[in-house]
């Protein structure tokens, strides 16, 4: 049993660290559609398998729906169970839409009695939870975006715009015009600027049903820039993450960033 569990440990010591780590993803019924206010479902999770509920369901306190005039647009029929998040959107006005989750907040670890102590919230809950003057006090911000893209008829770019916070997608290439064997270019940008130098891993759905994780690497150049050919059609997970300095809480000296895309990908 001993040599078992050893073996099983170096085994999993060798896989990719995509393989291992948990993915959160929002994933659209579809996301090219026509039609007179067609409705669509999208579903959340954390998984270790794309696209599959098989962990926890993706929490949608921050749903933020951008539709294609830039106005807020309500999701309904949400649900949370066990292993996923479910919503409707009904796509009323034809254009691109942008489904995201978007999560800011506070991580805090000091000691206590001698004890590690580990705090997660808000701002204000880290006023009133966290004691003043904690020994050895470590605070960091997290600022987290889980998103996707969907078209009703023709695509435009307005819920595609800049919000100035924390990691985003500025396409050059429409997230919603994405075809096998053609070259698609993005923009990430850092704060509304663009970033040189993030590392960027894109992942096929189906990794239940294949031995490799076929990860794409790429990194964004001078320009905040990078660009992809996808080697087949398909849903795909697209993730990067960065830290900096530049938090907004002053008792915080690091900031976290992290950003999630699901992308399809159309036969040609």
């Amino acid at each position: 049993m001993k040599r078992s569990l050893l073996a099983l440990g170096a085994a999993l010591a060798l896989l990719p660290l995509a393989a291992a780590a948990h993915k959160a993803w929002l994933l659209p019924s579809q996301t090219v559609v026509a039609g007179d206010a067609p409705t669509i479902t999208v579903d959340g999770a954390v998984s270790n398998d794309l696209f599959y509920f098989n962990h926890v369901p993706l929490r949608m306190d921050a749903l933020v729906v951008t539709g294609p005039d830039g106005a807020t647009v309500q999701a309904a029929n949400l649900a949370t169970g066990k292993l996923r998040s479910v919503f409707d959107l009904t796509l009323a006005r034809p254009g691109t839409y942008r489904i995201a989750t978007v999560n800011t907040g506070l991580n805090a670890t000091w000691e206590e009695g001698g004890k590690p102590k580990r705090w997660r919230g808000n701002a204000a809950a880290f006023e009133r939870e966290v004691p003043k003057g904690a020994k050895d006090l470590k605070i960091s911000e997290a600022v987290g975006r889980v998103e996707t893209f969907v078209t009703s008829g023709t695509p435009n770019d307005t819920a595609l715009a800049s919000t100035g916070r924390g990691i985003e997608l500025a396409p050059v290439t429409h997230p919603n015009d994405l075809f096998a064997g053609e070259p698609a270019t993005f923009r990430l940008l850092v704060d509304g600027k663009p970033s040189a130098g993030l590392a960027i891993e894109i992942v096929r759905g189906g990794t239940r049903y294949r031995n490799a994780q076929d990860e794409i690497k790429a990194t964004t150049d001078a320009n905040g820039a990078f660009t992809v050919t996808w080697p087949e059609a398909g849903m795909y997970w697209l993730e990067t993450a960065t830290e900096d300095a530049n938090t907004s809480v002053p008792l915080a000296k690091q900031r976290r960033l992290s950003y999630v895309a699901t992308l399809e990908v159309l036969p040609q």
